[in-house]
């Protein structure tokens, strides 16, 4: 199934604050697309439009599959997920009191889904054989590395298309945000996915990217198409790299 994402002109925020201004992005199938940029520039905005947790209040967010294109805005998160698209939210939003099977099965609410709940269950305990230990173990008593773990395989359960991964380095250290950026590319590569991933740390984000963009007071400042593009661009030596 082809998909390509494209959003253009997005203007959307908070009440009477606006987040994003006249933001356009695109993220073609298969790609690791990442979205570059500090706290409070708009990532977090952007990702959600795409969900349908925040609506625009200007421009298109499209959904291209095998020559079909559909509006996504306006659809309610659930629509979205029915349509092949998963969210691994920021701070991971598990249910801390259910186990980490039962988390895991509430990934699998959507229709599609329900059919291959087994074997995705089978598939993601082999990604992550920690989970499979601590199957009955209560999400909310694991460590956080344990927990993005489980978010990243709840959200693996609705059987996605397309992956948005939002800031998957907060709040892990630097060794467990190296090897959950390991852990995406490589379900990526596994499971066919389009990935479009939200993330202030360039070093460990450019591991995964295809290409990417820099997102500054919510406007694309510069894109790259390619990761080579994004390493040698000023603003990257400066702000990321301290060159």
């Amino acid at each position: 199934m082809a998909n390509r994402l494209v959003a253009d002109g997005i203007e959307a925020g908070y009440g009477a604050v606006r987040v994003l201004h006249g933001l356009s992005i695109r993220v073609e199938q298969g790609e690791g697309v990442v979205l570059l940029g500090s706290n409070g520039n708009g990532k977090s905005t952007l990702i959600k439009c795409i969900m349908g947790i925040v609506r625009p209040t200007a421009g298109t967010i499209t959904l291209e599959r095998d020559g079909e294109h559909i509006d996504l805005v306006g659809k309610s998160p659930q629509q979205v997920v029915d349509l092949g698209i998963a969210l691994v939210p920021e701070g991971r939003r598990l249910f801390p009191t259910l186990t980490v099977e039962e988390n895991l099965i509430l990934g699998a609410f959507r229709p599609g889904a329900r059919a291959k709940l087994s074997s995705n269950l089978e598939f993601v305990y082999d990604v992550f054989p920690r989970l499979k230990q601590r199957r009955a173990q209560t999400a909310g008593s694991m460590s956080g590395g344990e927990q993005q773990m489980v978010a990243v395989a709840r959200a693996l359960m609705s059987e996605p298309h397309m992956l948005l991964v939002d800031e998957p380095s907060v709040g892990l250290s630097p060794l467990l945000v190296h090897q959950m950026i390991s852990k995406i590319k490589e379900l990526k590569e596994l499971r066919h996915l389009t990935v479009l991933m939200a993330e202030q740390n360039f070093n460990q984000a450019i591991r995964m990217a295809d290409r990417g963009y820099i997102i500054v007071h919510g406007q694309i400042e510069f894109e790259g198409e390619n990761a080579l593009a994004l390493q040698n661009n000023d603003m990257i030596k400066q702000y990321y790299l301290g060159i």
